[in-house]
């Protein structure tokens, strides 16, 4: 019944119902002041009632998004009170409409068309009180009554329904970045089943050729030890060189598995446009800054963990930022490149969002080819930062797997 929500956010609602409450309070006092508004009570006691339908209807706006359930009740409570008062319509009942938008944007099932209902049944039953406690509304005819009364609640319906159409129309704002983000995971995690796939058809490719090496060069061996030992001898060189060679690979397949990749060739600086298009569809906007740029023609390894070390970091903003705008930012240097990452951190920590392989799969990402990488938070932000020596990667290789 309670929502998660920051305490940035709850200070703003409390900072913003007291404003409410300062405006609007003595704006109904002086419409309420003796001969504005008609009373069965005294004046004492009419001001008094003010008051109080105040405090509860500008305090149910307090807690709008904390807990529109509660807010919807409260607000009917500083609703009856006002009516109990001999109170029409005052400048206070603002505050209603900012609940029943409340209902609507961030209400449960429940709380959503309980919030509907309270516009209707609201609207009918202000029209009624004022249609009985103004006794002008009955001095026509019983056609010219009814007509006026359904006039009447017709626009209190339309008043209190119009805020929460308005929240109606967030709630699917919401949703629709939601759904959006949920599509940008899956697409991620699609494409990183394709990987380990492709990954699996290499490491079949490294293991299998070289055990037919490895199986030929021992029979070879041993058919040649009686009668050639220097043959022999060379056969044994040649395991050793594909068994080290093999398990260099073997290694490097199993690193790759932890980091998302996309089948096809290995990614480059080049397709960083589109990763950070694909960041955007998913409600995130990357912040990009290059400075200063690449000298020349980075080599293939460096590019390729760059990609991969942002395309983990954007995915990390993704699932457990608080949205918004990820600060990305690239150092071409003449021996190293920097990168850094910095998002906001969501509010409400999400569940499994402790790390994972994610942050151990940048590092050693950045080991590959001789780098580091940090991963810390820093204050309200979670910031990523890696130095990749150019010159450590100039004769690494960019994909593994082939002829041993």
């Amino acid at each position: 019944m309670i929502r998660p929500l920051s305490r940035t956010s709850l200070i703003l609602d409390i900072v913003g119902a007291f404003v409410l409450f300062a405006i609007f309070t003595p704006t109904s006092v002086v419409f309420y002041a003796p001969g504005n508004l008609s009373s069965t009570v005294p004046e004492a006691v009419g001001v008094g009632g003010l008051v109080v339908a105040a405090v509860l209807q500008c305090g149910a706006v307090a807690i709008g998004r904390l807990a529109p359930g509660i807010a919807l009740a409260v607000a009917w409570l500083g609703a009856i009170v006002q009516m109990a008062a001999g109170l029409g319509p005052l400048p206070i009942n603002v505050a209603i409409l900012g609940v029943l938008y409340a209902t609507a944007a961030w209400g449960t099932t429940r709380v959503f068309w309980a919030g509907l209902v309270s516009s209707f049944v609201g609207g009918v039953i202000a029209a009624t009180y004022v249609a009985f406690s103004n006794g002008q509304l009955f001095a026509a005819g019983i056609s010219s009554t009814v007509a006026s009364f359904v006039l009447l609640a017709f626009m209190s319906i339309l008043a209190l329904g119009s805020p929460w159409l308005g929240g109606f129309g967030w709630r699917m704002v919401l949703r629709w970045r939601v759904s959006r983000a949920a599509q940008a995971l899956a697409e991620i995690a699609t494409a990183e089943e394709q990987e380990r796939v492709r990954i699996a058809r290499d490491m079949h490719d490294v293991v299998a050729h070289s055990l037919a090496v490895i199986v030929a060069q021992s029979d070879g061996a041993r058919y040649a030890a009686a009668s050639d030992p220097q043959v022999a001898t060379e056969a044994l060189g040649t395991i050793s060189q594909t068994a080290r060679s093999a398990l260099s690979d073997v290694r490097m397949l199993l690193t790759q598995l932890r980091h998302r990749q996309g089948d096809g060739p290995q990614p480059t600086i080049a397709d960083l446009e589109q990763l950070f298009a694909q960041v955007r569809q998913a409600g995130v906007e990357p912040r990009v800054t290059v400075d200063p740029m690449p000298p020349g023609e980075p080599p293939g390894a460096i590019q390729l963990a760059v990609y991969r070390i942002l395309q983990e970091a954007l995915t990390n903003a993704i699932r457990h930022g608080a949205g918004g705008a990820v600060d990305v930012h690239l150092a071409w240097l003449t021996d190293r490149v920097d990168v850094e990452v910095r998002n906001q951190i969501a509010a409400v920590p999400v569940v499994g969002a402790s790390g994972g392989h994610g942050l151990v799969g940048m590092r050693e990402r950045a080991q590959l080819v001789g780098g580091s990488l940090t991963s810390e938070r820093e204050g309200e932000e979670f910031v990523v930062r890696g130095t990749l020596p150019i010159g450590a990667a100039q004769e690494m290789p960019v994909t593994t797997g082939g002829d041993a």
